[in-house]
């Protein structure tokens, strides 16, 4: 009885102190654009994602066969973060970040084995940051966890607003890190809607991008374990009592925010 009282007392708090941000107005409404496209739509915007990372890749790298390496420290990682949305401010008056609690997790290596790369402790509000993972990998999960702790709870819209603040970085490595986090999920989406032109787009791909993915891919497959799939459920369900009705899934739901709010993909960068 000890423990249900404690458990409804943190529960309670986590809903005071953020959880209600679940329930606040759907970001596609506050920006005034749809949330529904077509796959003609996808495949412009898949286009544009592809030219943006094959010309940032090619500044970073001697040829387009080499992946891009991070050689930062990850402080400083956490620094150049902050940057951007400081950079990103400017233009976006409501995403401007001034509690600039970002931290290395303590919990690094049981998350990365449970498979997370980062969470928002909502009763301190502190964005915490798995520092297992690949440096590739911490821009655009930084950003994310940047974008809960702006009240932005659902992870379709943590997931573009880390879009936005690392495409528009002034750093071009965190750029990088943007465009192919963004065509990621693109392609994915592009798969289930027209597999055959998904293919053809993926021809045009450098090489060191698909390096880039393919060391993501070995990395969370080095860590595997067997228990993942309870912790996924776990977090799956968590969400779905939280007013993300589609759960995990609602991941995918970033390319709806990415297409919709670059519908102009020519002049959107």
């Amino acid at each position: 009885m000890e423990l249900l009282a404690t458990f409804s007392i943190i529960y309670a708090c986590f809903h005071i102190f953020w959880g209600f941000n679940y329930y606040r107005l759907p970001l596609h409404r506050t920006l005034k654009i749809k949330n529904t496209y077509t796959t003609e739509e996808l495949v412009l915007l898949t286009e544009t994602l592809i030219k943006k990372s094959n010309q940032v890749h090619t500044g970073l790298v001697d040829n387009d066969s080499l992946k891009v390496n991070y050689n930062f420290k990850k402080t400083t990682l956490f620094s150049k973060t902050i940057e951007g949305y400081e950079s990103l401010s400017h233009k976006y008056p409501k995403l401007t970040y001034e509690g600039k609690s970002l931290k290395r997790s303590l919990y690094s290596l049981p998350l990365t084995y449970m498979g997370f790369n980062g969470y928002l402790n909502p009763l301190t509000n502190e964005a915490q940051v798995n520092t297992q993972i690949l440096r590739y990998k911490i821009p655009t999960t930084a950003s994310h966890e940047i974008g809960h702790q702006l009240g932005f709870a659902k992870e379709n819209e943590a997931n573009f607003i880390a879009c936005l603040a690392t495409m528009n970085h002034p750093d071009p490595y965190f750029q990088y890190a943007g465009f192919t986090f963004a065509l990621r999920y693109c392609l994915n989406e592009l798969y289930v809607r027209d597999q055959a032109k998904a293919d053809q787009l993926l021809k045009k791909i450098h090489p060191g991008i698909l390096a880039n993915y393919k060391e993501v891919r070995d990395f969370w497959e080095t860590h595997k374990n067997p228990l993942e799939p309870m912790f996924q459920i776990t977090y799956n369900g968590f969400l779905k009592a939280n007013n993300q009705a589609d759960g995990m899934k609602s991941y995918s739901y970033v390319v709806a925010l990415l297409v919709n709010y670059f519908d102009d993909v020519e002049n959107a960068f």
